[in-house]
């Protein structure tokens, strides 16, 4: 793995997970509690011991390179990094990243220096936990110019993918982006090819990229250099190549989910409370998920009710009911509030005792202290950072609206789930 250099793409501007990247970038979204989107490539590099790391950013990069430059530093014994790479306005080219390829274009010089044999591009803002050596070792076993880790896909949401044909060595041979109907039913394959029972195949007769490959280095910057107006991996480079390259498929088999809109986001971050076993599990210790250290105190629960959630170091509950909810780091929710099916992202800092006042009073708009007050009701929402939520507010949704966009009260509505808008002040018995 000495000879593997990962490429980490921050990914675009985000809009389908905004509000949540109106002020970061996608893989600077938190995730869990107290981690970040990016700690899950960059952990799975680590665990699979390639410690040569770039990631290419461009929207809202601030937050990401902050949290990368304090979680991420190698000791001087060996040569590994994670160094963030951001859009740049060269004399060769003035334009910003235009796409996956185009970004690792852009920066084609850098990377054509590197002392290594393959190259290994991985999206920021996915969830899963893989040994990318099985993937490199399989790319090297096939002597492949290009490898495409894939899952098997079933019917329901395999348009929302790009997908693949394969040939009885597992050579793509074909290639669809999101397709549609007719085109869809086309790119029906023997999925037992990969490894399936025939159960499994039947359920899952579909190929769908992960959008993680392996490239030869002499091979990348080939395609790269020939044809300049290809500006994505996916969609136009990889097709193209396999016309003329070995490209081969590597069988991903565990869980895998795109993290790409607020429903997803939300669905993935509520499955990790599920009883027995969350079908992603942070508690592995062969294969930790690692994230900045912080040093806060431990929880403090005060004669609170909580079931089936997680909840980060450094919060303080008082007298609440929490239920299937995830509550971030240094979150402050008052006595008698109900939190269920909510994703609560904490906050970045502690507010000073008399900033916050005693509890008994009836706070002003101007003056309500970061967390949750008193006697509030939520259910299925996303609460960002540093939010201040007032005493007997209610976010329930009581109307049942799937989309709406209330910026100027400090919220969205998202596929039917309350977004509060990070530091925004929800005022004291405001309904939602």
């Amino acid at each position: 793995m000495k000879r593997v250099l990962a490429i980490i793409l921050g990914g675009g501007a985000g809009t389908r997970l905004y509000p949540l990247t109106k002020m970061r970038a996608k893989p600077a979204v938190p995730l869990a509690g107290k981690y970040r989107l990016i700690d899950i490539p960059v952990s799975n590099c680590i665990n699979s011991e390639i410690y040569k790391i770039y990631v290419l950013t461009q929207f809202n990069s601030a937050s990401l390179n902050r949290h990368l430059s304090r979680s991420y530093t190698f000791s001087g014994f060996n040569d590994g990094f994670v160094e963030v790479l951001a859009a740049q306005q060269t004399p060769e080219n003035a334009n910003w990243f235009q796409g996956t390829a185009d970004a690792v274009r852009q920066y084609l010089s850098l990377f054509e220096e590197c002392n290594v044999d393959e190259f290994l591009i991985l999206s920021g803002d996915h969830l899963y936990r893989m040994d990318y050596s099985k993937f490199v070792q399989r790319h090297q076993e096939t002597n492949a110019d290009i490898t495409i880790s894939v899952v098997p896909m079933d019917e329901r949401r395999a348009s929302d993918f790009g997908l693949m044909k394969i040939d009885g060595a597992g050579r793509v041979v074909d290639f669809s982006e999101k397709p549609k109907g007719d085109a869809l039913t086309q790119m029906r394959v023997d999925t037992s090819v990969l490894g399936l029972n025939p159960e499994e195949a039947k359920q899952s007769p579909y190929i769908a990229s992960m959008g993680i490959y392996v490239f030869k280095k002499e091979i990348l910057i080939k395609v790269l250099k020939e044809s300049l107006e290809r500006t994505d991996f996916g969609k136009e480079v990889i097709p193209d190549a396999a016309k003329k390259h070995n490209v081969q498929a590597y069988l991903f088999g565990g869980y895998w989910e795109d993290i790409g809109t607020i429903e997803s986001f939300y669905d993935a971050n509520m499955a990790l409370t599920q009883q027995p076993l969350p079908p992603f599990s942070f508690y592995d210790e062969k294969a930790p998920i690692y994230t900045r250290p912080r040093y806060l105190p431990p929880t403090k629960l005060l004669d609170c009710h909580v079931k089936e959630s997680i909840v980060a170091e450094g919060c303080i509950l008082k007298e609440c009911s929490i239920n299937h909810s995830v509550v971030g780091v240094r979150t402050r929710i008052e006595s008698g509030c109900v939190i269920e099916d909510t994703m609560i992202m904490g906050a970045d800092y502690y507010q000073p005792l008399a900033e916050r006042q005693s509890g008994t009073v009836i706070y002003s708009a101007a003056n309500v202290p970061v967390g949750i007050g008193k006697d509030t009701i939520i259910r299925r929402a996303i609460i960002d950072k540093n939010a201040r939520i007032g005493c007997n507010v209610q976010i329930v949704n009581k109307d049942n609206v799937q989309e709406a966009e209330r910026e100027s009260l400090g919220f969205f509505i998202r596929s039917g789930i309350v977004v509060v808008l990070k530091g925004a002040t929800i005022p004291d018995g405001m309904v939602i």
